[in-house]
């Protein structure tokens, strides 16, 4: 029988998914399932050679936290997506009740994941999956730090605290000089949000590269300027009152990386990073160091998007 190894966030999904519902889901698909609550010492001690697959129930900050343990490894990753954002399954096309993500397993493909690696930056995480960056984004995520007491265990009402407080941060933020070099090419100037993506939505589901593939060996950077600070808070209004519209920023596209931020904070996907000092950070892609299950119909829509939106930009 194959064999997988169950973490699970107790505290993602409002609940409802106890480590037991998780396991007999996983029993049924055909797997002898071992169980670890990411939230206990230990849980990080997983036999990958005799493991099949390593499945994450929660949302992209513990998807961060295995994917630390497992990076090179080489032991796929199916996910059940138990999170407020799921920005890493929405953009691997998983999307469900765990019960309907496991039942697509059967007919799964894995899929490549690319990996950013980070230098320049002593004592910090040195990767990410989603994205990293500097302006409003981490100002979004310290200021919510400072809102925990009003957020609830409905991931609909944090995301739209989320995007409210966004709101007022776009349009109250000072635009920072950024000095930007995308495989060598000089993008520099002065920008509220400068932003490094590997998946299609960072945060509270900023949608900004909805055809953005994590395994096409590039990064999807999005530098918005002063000009362009109105359409960029017209976009958060918009999903503030349930309109998702494609945004409008410019697509960068890039293997490697140098960017320097005249300020001292930015974000590693889900956590914020306080420097001492502005400092240059290099980002370098690696391609496919993870292997995720995904539905092979999602994952052919998907290549389909993504060919269809090269074609319209050439």
């Amino acid at each position: 029988m194959r064999v997988a190894k169950l973490l699970h966030n107790p505290k993602a999904g409002e609940g409802e998914y106890t480590h037991k519902k998780l396991s007999r889901l996983i029993n049924r698909a055909g797997y002898e399932c071992s169980y670890s609550s990411t939230k206990k010492e230990g849980w990080d001690k997983i036999k990958t050679h005799e493991t099949d697959i390593v499945v994450v129930a929660g949302g992209d900050g513990t998807v961060r936290k295995v994917a630390r343990v497992v990076l090179e490894k080489k032991v796929p990753i199916a996910l059940l997506p138990l999170g407020t954002a799921n920005n890493i399954a929405k953009t691997l096309g998983i999307s469900g009740k765990p019960e309907e993500v496991v039942e697509t397993w059967e007919n799964a493909t894995l899929k490549p994941f690319d990996v950013g690696r980070i230098y320049g930056l002593k004592k910090q995480a040195g990767f990410f999956l989603e994205g990293m960056g500097y302006g409003v984004f981490p100002r979004l995520m310290k200021e919510m730090k400072r809102k925990e007491h009003e957020l609830s265990d409905s991931p609909e009402e944090n995301l739209r605290i989320a995007w409210e407080t966004l709101h007022d941060i776009i349009l109250n933020s000072k635009a920072r000089f950024c000095k930007i070099s995308l495989d060598g090419a000089d993008y520099s100037g002065k920008f509220l949000l400068a932003e490094v993506m590997n998946t299609q939505s960072i945060g509270p589901n900023l949608n900004l590269t909805p055809v953005g593939d994590p395994s096409d060996g590039e990064f999807e950077v999005i530098l918005i300027s002063e000009r362009q600070r109105d359409e960029f808070a017209a976009y958060v209004h918009n999903k503030l009152h349930g309109i998702e519209q494609p945004p409008i920023f410019n697509v960068l596209k890039a293997k490697n990386l140098d960017i320097y931020w005249e300020g001292k904070l930015l974000h590693i996907d889900d956590e914020i990073v306080q420097l001492k000092k502005s400092k240059e950070v290099r980002v370098k892609m690696q391609e496919g160091l993870l292997k995720f299950l995904v539905n092979s119909e999602a994952e052919s829509e998907m290549e389909k998007q993504t060919q269809q939106a090269e074609e319209a930009n050439h």
